[in-house]
């Protein structure tokens, strides 16, 4: 794990972040849906999850930018940026209806993140236990798939003051709309260090990764 410290009086969202750290702490969030029909008919053609597909462009698109990397020092009160983050999806277990958390380390390679998150999530469907452990994960985002609904909104609430800043991304069952296959995903980011345009370009990132993936077959 490697991160550098933001100079604060140098960071280019200097104001914004003085102002969503100190006058109003508060968090923004979006739900959008997106058009998945070719990564599903990718998936389909190469015999592949669909789920992990869309956990590495989600992972390689929040990775692409710093303003999705950041976190926050209580101990020694400083803003940084990791050098990369990794997703934190889950296990669902039908017997419990309780999850498991599943960590798997981002790889821009392709066939090592798949093979991973294949291989985590098969040990995580051994046990029933909870097993969340930030303390020793800082540089990991979490990425959750509500697969029981295709949904319109979703809200995602953290305690007011509290300077979590790592994407928090959900996403639900796709749904065909005018021939099209459609998937709705959230995005929540903190304020102090993402407005509307940084949560909309997760977005705009995930829609340009998957052409751009999609396009290899």
């Amino acid at each position: 794990m490697n991160y550098k410290v933001i100079d604060r009086e140098s960071y280019y969202r200097k104001g914004v972040f003085r102002h969503f750290t100190e006058d109003c702490k508060c968090s923004t969030s979006m739900t959008a849906r997106l058009d998945v029909t070719e990564l599903a008919a990718y998936s389909k053609k190469t015999g592949t999850k669909f789920y992990i597909n869309f956990l590495y462009l989600l992972s390689k698109a929040l990775n692409s930018r710093e303003d999705y990397r950041m976190g926050y020092l209580w101990q020694t009160d400083e803003l940084i940026c990791y050098d990369v983050i990794h997703p934190t999806h889950y296990v669902f277990h039908e017997d419990t209806e309780t999850c498991t958390p599943v960590y798997t380390e981002f790889s821009e390679d392709y066939q090592r993140f798949y093979a991973n998150a294949l291989r985590d999530v098969e040990k995580a469907k051994q046990t029933r236990e909870y097993g969340l452990d930030m303390a020793n994960h800082p540089n990991w985002f979490d990425a959750s798939y509500i697969s029981w609904l295709s949904y319109d909104s979703l809200n995602v609430e953290l305690p007011d003051g509290y300077l979590y800043f790592a994407p928090i991304v959900n996403w639900g069952r796709y749904r065909e709309e005018n021939g099209r296959l459609v998937m709705p995903v959230s995005v929540r980011l903190n304020h102090a260090i993402a407005d509307g345009y940084l949560v909309a370009k997760v977005f705009r990132l995930l829609e340009q990764e998957i052409k751009t993936f999609t396009k290899r077959l």
